[in-house]
Order: C-alpha cells, then structure tokens, then sequence
C-alpha cells in the first residue's frame, strides 16, 4: 500500500476582478488543497487507486471532500515493447497534455494552470468521469505510441458544472449522459518530443422542476461539448517547451430560444519552463481564449445580452518562479497579465448571481503565491 497526503495554500491578489475569493481586497487566502492518494497492487498485473481532495477555492469550492478518481487497472498484456490494458470505476480522464495529472500541485507547471484550455470553473468535468479508458502502449526504436480511449459518464453533479452549463444554479436537476474521450500520444525515445491529439464528446442533459416555479427554469434541454486538442512538448535537458491549441465545439439545444446556442470557440497558449537548478525553475506563457470565433471581441456577446464584452475572451501573460526547498516542500510565486474576462469565476463577482460581470473590469492583474508540502 502506498499512501502520499499534499498540503496546499495559496495566496491570490488582483489589482480588479475577485478569484478565489474577495482578492481585490488585501488578497485571499481562500485557496487551500488537502489531498490524500492511495495506491495499492495486489497482483503484478492489478492496481487499485484512489485520490479524495478537499478543496477551498473561494466561492466555487467550500472544502467538501470529493472522490476525485477510484479505479482498478488491469493490464491484460505486458512486453518488453507492449501493454495493453484498461481502467475502470471514476478514471481520470486523458484531457490535453496536462488533464490527468493537475490534480495536486506538484504536477503542475504553473499555480494556475492555461485558463484557455484546464478551466478551474470546470475541473470535475475535465479531471474524470465514471466510466472505462482502454489504453495501449507500443514501444519500438523510433519512439512511443499511447493510446487511450473509453466511455464514461461526466461529473455533472456539482454545483459548478450547473453553472458553468446553465450559467446560474437552476431548479431542476443536471443529468450526465454517455460520453467519450480519446487520446493519441506519440513520444520520441527518452521522451524529448511529445505530439498528442485529443478529441471528446461531453453530453448533459436538463430537466426542470416542475412545481413551484420560481422564474428560473429553463426547458428540458441537451449541452454539448466537443473539445478537439492539439499538443506538442519539447523536453531539453534544462527547459520545455509546450504549446497546446484547442477547438472547441459547444451546442445548447431545448433550453428555450434566449438560451440555445451553437457556437465553435478557440483555445492556444505557448509555454517555455527553464530549469536553472534543481531547486529553481521558471515558467513564461502566452495564453488565449476566444469563446466564440465569429465574434472574437464580443461585441456582438453585448448587443445580444447585456454582457459585458470581455467576457467573450481572455489574453494572459503569465511569469512565474517555482523553488523546491526540500524534495518535499516547494513554494511558487506567479504574476499575470489579463486582459478580458472569459474565464473569470462568476462566483466570486459581487453581483453573483443576478448580475455577475457589471461590476468586472476587462484589464486585470492576478499576484499569486503557493505554498505545499507532501508526505
């Protein structure tokens, strides 16, 4: 049995907007990860893991303990160039490159990961589902394959996914529907270049509550999301280099006709990571979403509902300096430079729910620390 426990805190401040709580004011601390992984292997060719996070994350997570996965892998055909196998039970799913290892914070590049593409608003719907992935791994002289692929039902029970989907919490109740992902990883031998694609199907459907009405119920309606990911990595010995672009596909149908949609949106972001030590490493990114192609600047976003415009996209320049003080305590200070508000958290707005975005401001700072320890 193996057992590792990570302890988070972070500290967020922003010059307008709140994230993670009220951080306009003298900053917040409402940023804290407690997580416990286990991992056990009763058999050579079976293993049994599971993670539960309790995470605070301003208004959007009030550190409630969550199933974050819980699976069985067993693999059906090991080689010396060949594995083939499958997980079942809450499995992590294979979103872009970094989807199935952000869930604690010594697996990330960075305190906030590429908004553009790892939605935070969004993390149990991209972190795992309950389902099966198949995957199978071919090793050879000229480099590596990985395929992963399976069906599973998203995490829609949740508060914010009902947000993220329906843009309020609605009376009524939000169903997961089946859905598929799959990944194809290619990777040069020693691993220097990494090429993936990534395509997914999320289904969720909507079914409202039918007494007492209170003005906020929408009719039964099906979401759709079809995220298509591009990646490439390039590992030297003292840097990386990784930028990922992503297409994403988003149908809302049934709803009611203020509330249908059909729109393609656009994700990419550049990111170089130099490793001056091993205590020391920097990271430089260049991170962009579009929520909706045809209307790059939102201005039509705002004729239409009111919204603000920068709501419709977010362009972020971020620095940040990781510094590992103990192969078991790492601390990590990031600055961003925002402009628009795409991905900004509605929760943590002051005119939440009713009005959300009146009060935000399209050109934003975000200053951020983190500290974790694992044992």
């Amino acid at each position: 049995m193996c057992l590792d426990r990570t302890l988070s805190q972070g500290y967020f401040l922003t010059t307008n907007n709140n994230l993670f709580g009220s951080s306009e004011r003298g900053g917040s601390l409402d940023f804290t990860e407690i997580g416990v992984n286990a991992s056990w292997t009763p058999r050579p060719n079976v293993l049994l893991a599971a993670q539960v996070l309790s995470r605070r994350a301003g208004e959007a997570a009030k550190n409630e303990p969550e199933l974050d996965f819980a699976l069985l892998d067993y693999t059906a055909l090991a080689t010396a160039d060949r594995r083939l196998g499958v997980r079942v039970g809450r499995v992590r799913l294979p979103f872009g490159l970094y989807g199935d290892t952000r869930d604690v914070a010594f697996t990330r590049p960075s305190i906030l990961l590429p908004q553009s593409i790892y939605f935070d608003q969004t993390r149990e719907l991209g972190l795992s589902g309950d389902g099966a992935m198949f995957y199978a791994e071919q090793r050879s002289p000229w480099g590596n394959l990985l395929l992963e692929v399976g069906p599973f039902l998203p995490r829609v029970d949740n508060d914010n996914s009902e947000i993220a989907i329906l843009g309020v919490d609605r009376p009524g109740d939000l169903d997961s529907r089946l859905s598929f992902i799959g990944r194809l990883i290619y990777e040069t031998p020693g691993e220097a270049l990494r090429l993936a694609i990534m395509g997914a199907r999320f289904e969720a459907g909507y079914s409202p509550r039918s007494a007492p009405p209170t003005g906020l119920e929408l009719g039964p309606g099906d979401d759709l999301f079809e995220p298509v990911i591009l990646s490439a990595q390039y590992n030297a010995e003292n840097w990386s280099l990784t930028g990922e672009y992503a297409r994403r596909h988003t149908k809302d149908t049934g709803f009611g006709p203020d509330f249908d949609f059909d729109i393609d949106g656009e994700s990419y972001y550049v990111q170089g990571i130099y490793r001056w030590d091993p205590h020391l490493e920097l990271v430089l990114r260049y991170d962009v979403l579009i929520g909706n192609v045809d209307d790059r600047d939102g201005t039509e976003l705002e004729a239409a509902t009111s919204i603000p415009s920068h709501r419709g996209f977010a362009k972020d320049w971020t620095f940040g300096v990781r510094y590992n003080i103990t192969s078991s305590l790492m601390a990590r200070a990031e600055y961003h430079n925002v402009y628009g508000t795409a991905w900004l958290f509605q929760q943590d707005q002051p005119g939440f729910p009713n009005d959300p975005f009146s009060s935000t401001d399209k050109k934003w700072d975000i200053f951020a620390l983190l500290v974790s320890y694992r044992f």
